[in-house]
């Protein structure tokens, strides 16, 4: 099947496989027919509209950079809106708190920026991966985690699936037809894409307009949305148009529609537009949702509306739970709106509070800082409960979910996790929120770079992991691991099996799919460290002020961090040795050899006439030069000087990919010589003559290279020491302690 490429062989591909007509409708749209397969029109004026193609299902990783036009170019500040609004929602909602359903009325309008008219779109019906175990979402998941731990692993019961109908699609008033569909060749019992025939078309640069009802089923919560108790996350609740890509933008070559199905791993992209939504609730429920509130909740009848609106964002969540409490707060920095920041919790979580609004607070102060101010007017925490922690990690933009502990202490696993997690969730506010890349494609650049900004902002707070129990504190035994060494645990960089830039489903593992958190920022680390704090810093702004309110690619980010730090071969090499491959680093010190210099015995030259050494005259001679020089140096230490000197021979060797490495040796009088070992070599020798003996070599002296996946192998003494196994046997034993630790406060 594999060898067939036109239209017609795609048909009969989807007969073979047994996939249904709509199924077989997406994979011919696919790839435009070729004039071999598609009879000449009778004239040119009767030639049909080529569909619109899908984006390609998988080689989906993007080397070329966009173009300087891409989504309306690079924003200015001065335009009257922060992003070119592509579509808007006005959306009427009520809570079904009993059922957990949502029955929603939906008015989009959309904006066809292409130069064609388009007749059909498609949306996306993310609910409809709860509804069965046929879905790809769990078709993945079966998989997926076969090969490696993740989250989402709940298995729902009778009454727990979740799922979204359609109940009526009218352009105009008058009714649509719509059929799933499959752009990723899914199996037909997946219903999280659905194509929408239009009853007149859309013209290029015209704007279509929409009226839905639907009604939401939220599942019990298995990952990042649904209910458990009197708690409700609703998030992808809606119906939510694809986007719809012009060549130039994010590697499209030609017109596309970009709506992948849900699956497992995988996040989402949407436009960027306006949402306008009012929220039906029992009165006794606590609600936050993206956006600002406008004007005070109306009550009538037990039940409460709240109005929410927000600008320039691409989704919209919300949260309605029955006895949770509100922790208010309000932060203001330069160029920055006064933000509000709520916090919402439910009792039992009351200690995590007030440490999710500080380390909210101090989020928008460092990001604000060192990226750009922050936008918008609010951010909202939320809490989940007990038993519901899938639904927490989680972001949406101004509004993300955290994690509850018990217990909040300073200087323990706890505190750490808490603000590490806010930060995080906050954090997505920039990188998947402003930034908004396409996390299906491309998860790196938001979960990996995100997380590299993350560490930065612990290191900064000078906040490690503080991995001692209060016993090992008594004594005053307090290891610690900061952010970027917790990321080495989980990188997998001694065997990477995907590159970063791969999308979220074509991986060998959940595991694997865990390493764009850790490795990508492992590998912006190591980059940080080569071309230096101010210069990272300098192109990850350059970076936003290109590409915010747009949606960048993995080449627009490689591009602004050449052009940011003005190191071109640092960056593309961590680029193609990691984002676009699957190298590993592992440099060691292979041998120490050392040689006293003596006379040596035999013929040497004397104005043109041998001069023949007698060895035993020679052996005199070497004594009487020991014993002279230690009788003038009667303290010296064994091997830290004599009356000659010393010849060191340190072998390196390579086994992986080329990375600048610093090579210190270390001298028996306590002196060291620094040299760089910047080539290509798969090993080197490096020679030293000095009064001394080398008694040490290390390669990566300060720790600056993280991403070589073995560091025990680093350094060498010419006489055995077992200090190094010892200190990382206690450093693992920490870590485990830590993590039981952790495991109590949960």
């Amino acid at each position: 099947m594999a060898a067939i490429r036109d239209m017609g062989g795609r048909w009969l591909a989807a007969l073979a496989l047994g996939w249904c007509g709509c199924c077989a409708t997406a994979l011919a749209q696919e790839a435009p027919a070729t004039a071999a397969t598609v009879a000449p029109p009778a004239a040119a004026a009767t030639a049909p509209t080529p569909p619109i193609p899908f984006a390609p299902a998988h080689r989906t990783i993007v080397t070329t950079p966009s173009a300087a036009d891409a989504w309306g170019g690079e924003r200015s500040g001065h335009e009257p809106t922060l992003s070119d609004r592509v579509v808007s929602y006005a959306i009427d909602a009520s809570l079904d708190a009993t059922k957990h359903q949502v029955a929603g009325k939906e008015h989009m309008t959309w904006r066809n920026r292409s130069d064609r008219a388009v007749s059909h779109v498609y949306f996306h019906l993310y609910l409809n991966a709860f509804e069965n175990d046929g879905s790809t979402w769990f078709g993945e998941r079966k998989v997926l985690t076969a090969h490696g731990r993740s989250r989402g692993n709940a298995v729902l019961k009778d009454g727990q699936w979740g799922w979204i109908r359609l109940q009526q699609v009218a352009q105009d008033g008058t009714a649509l037809k719509w059929e799933f569909v499959h752009p990723d060749g899914g199996p037909a019992s997946d219903h999280t894409v659905v194509r929408i025939d239009l009853a007149q078309p859309v013209p290029a640069g015209g704007t279509l307009a929409l009226d839905i009802a639907f009604l939401s089923q939220l599942p019990r919560v298995v990952e990042r949305t649904g209910w458990w108790g009197d708690f409700n996350l609703v998030g992808q609740w809606f119906p939510k148009i694809g986007v719809l890509e012009l060549p130039g933008e994010r590697g499209a070559t030609a017109v596309r529609w970009n709506v992948h199905e849900f699956h497992f791993n995988s996040e989402f992209y949407a436009d960027f537009g306006s949402y306008d939504v009012h929220l039906d609730v029992p009165s006794d429920y606590t609600v936050g949702a993206v956006g600002q509130l406008q004007g005070a909740p109306q009550t009538a009848n037990g039940r409460t509306t709240y109005h929410y609106v927000q600008g320039d964002v691409h989704d919209f969540a919300w949260v309605a739970a029955k006895g949770y409490k509100t922790l208010d707060g309000s932060w203001r920095g330069p160029g920055s709106p006064e933000v509000a920041v709520r916090v919402i919790y439910p009792p039992e979580y009351v200690a995590s509070a007030a440490p999710t609004l500080k380390s909210t607070i101090d989020s928008l102060e460092y990001f604000s800082k060192t990226i750009a101010p922050y936008p918008y007017r609010t951010v909202t925490a939320v809490i989940p409960p007990y038993n519901a922690q899938e639904a927490g990690g989680m972001e949406y933009p101004t509004f993300f979910t955290s994690e509850g502990y018990k217990k909040v202490e300073p200087g323990t696993g706890s505190q750490y996790m808490s603000d590490f997690v806010n930060i995080h969730e906050f954090g997505h506010g920039y990188f998947y929120g402003i930034l908004a890349s396409n996390e299906f494609e491309e998860p790196m650049l938001d979960e990996g770079m995100n997380e590299f900004w993350d560490d930065r902002m612990m290191r900064a707070r000078q906040e490690d992991l503080v991995m001692a129990s209060p016993f090992m504190k008594w004594l005053g035994i307090t290891p610690a691991m900061s952010g970027f060494q917790m990321e080495l645990l989980g990188a997998g960089l001694g065997r990477p099996e995907d590159p970063l830039a791969q999308n979220s489903w074509d991986r060998l593992s959940s595991s694997s799919y865990g390493t764009v958190y850790t490795r990508t920022a492992t590998a912006m680390h190591d980059l940080e460290q080569r071309v230096g704090e101010p210069a990272m810093e300098r192109a990850i702004r350059l970076y936003y002020r290109r590409w915010s309110f747009r949606h960048p690619s993995v080449a627009d980010l490689r591009q602004a961090l050449v052009d940011g730090t003005g190191d071109a071969k640092a960056v593309n090499e961590i680029f193609d040795q990691f984002v676009y491959g699957t190298a590993h680093i592992d440099d060691r010190v292979a041998d120490i050899d050392v040689r006293e210099v003596l006379p040596q015995a035999g013929v040497s030259w004397k104005d043109g006439k041998p001069v023949t050494a007698d060895q035993q005259a020679l052996d005199k001679q070497i004594a009487q030069q020991r014993a002279d020089w230690k009788k003038a140096h009667p303290d010296a230490k064994p091997g830290s000087g004599g009356p000659f000197p010393w010849h060191s021979t340190i072998t390196v060797l390579r086994d992986g990919a080329q990375v600048p490495e610093t090579l210190r040796v270390t001298f028996a009088d306590g002196s060291h010589e620094d040299v760089r070992w910047n080539d290509d070599r798969r090993w080197a020798r490096f020679e030293f003559d000095r009064p001394s003996k080398a008694v040490s070599a290390a390669l990566d002296p300060e720790r600056k290279v993280y991403l070589d996946a073995n560091k025990l192998n680093d350094s060498l003494t010419a006489k055995p020491n077992g200090a190094a196994s010892r200190r990382w046997t206690a450093d693992v034993a920490a870590v485990l302690q830590a993590f039981y630790s952790i495991l109590v406060t949960l």
